[in-house]
């Protein structure tokens, strides 16, 4: 996640974390198909529930702005897709 030749200041280490419970959580169900996106809602609840994060609701849409805004997620119509699921980090 911190490509040297991006000049954006690297993610917060909590922040990462956050992409990785998601991605594991959210987009590599276990006995399911490939799920293409999830609503926020849902991711929303995914992080308040883990308890190794152990984040606040105000710290995981935080987080989900952050990886919006960074482009590791994307939205369509309130569901977060990943952007590259070929690699998490």
């Amino acid at each position: 996640m911190n490509d040297l030749t991006d000049p954006r200041p690297p993610l917060p280490e909590w922040i990462v974390d956050v992409y990785e419970v998601l991605c594991d959580s959210c987009f590599n169900p276990v006995d399911e198909e490939d799920v293409q996106s999830v609503p926020r809602e849902q991711a929303l609840t995914v992080l308040l529930t883990d308890t190794d994060l152990s984040l606040e609701p105000e710290d995981a849409d935080h987080a989900l702005t952050r990886l919006l805004e960074r482009g590791y997620f994307y939205s369509v119509d309130g569901e977060l897709r990943v952007t590259s699921s070929e690699t998490h980090v």
